[in-house]
């Protein structure tokens, strides 16, 4: 199942780029035995500014035709790593080709795309910045390939 990351805003180079990097690189290398990877992002701008419905339009064009797409959102489920980890497996063995998941702008989803979504993942009640909810998601996608293998990065 390939994994796609579909976010607005562009990735600058820095800390936050080379730890996204570094986990991008452990999802394929460990997902691929799997069935999961490779892990692709897709970044979306919407250089007008017409907010949320723009980006929303500019999101549904970078999603894979037939994609299961979850929205990251505060107001989504609340995942342990090895439920997450049974969550993305669930969707590899029903035979879906691809998993989309989606990072709004400063301003979330639109709420029509939310709507649209087959799950809604939250890292909490907090707001995190874009960038960091990248490198979070990115983490814990390798964490659940890690989890599926049988590896012993994840610890409880």
């Amino acid at each position: 199942m390939r994994v796609h990351i579909c976010a607005v805003g562009r990735m600058r180079s820095g800390p936050e780029r080379a730890l996204i990097d570094d986990y991008l690189t452990r999802f394929d290398r460990s997902g691929r035995g799997l069935g999961l990877g490779p892990l692709t992002i897709h970044e979306v701008e919407d250089k007008k500014g017409g907010g949320m419905a723009a980006e929303a339009a500019l999101l549904e064009r970078a999603l894979p035709q037939g994609a299961v797409i979850c929205t990251m959102d505060e107001r989504g489920k609340l995942l342990s790593s090895p439920d997450f980890a049974d969550k993305l497996a669930g969707w590899r063995d029903a035979g879906r080709g691809d998993l989309a998941f989606v990072i709004g702008g400063a301003d979330g989803i639109d709420p029509a795309l939310r709507a649209n979504a087959d799950f809604s993942l939250s890292f909490g009640k907090m707001v995190w910045p874009h960038m960091l909810a990248r490198a979070m998601l990115c983490e814990q996608l390798y964490r659940a390939a890690s989890i599926l293998a049988g590896s012993p990065y994840h610890r409880v």
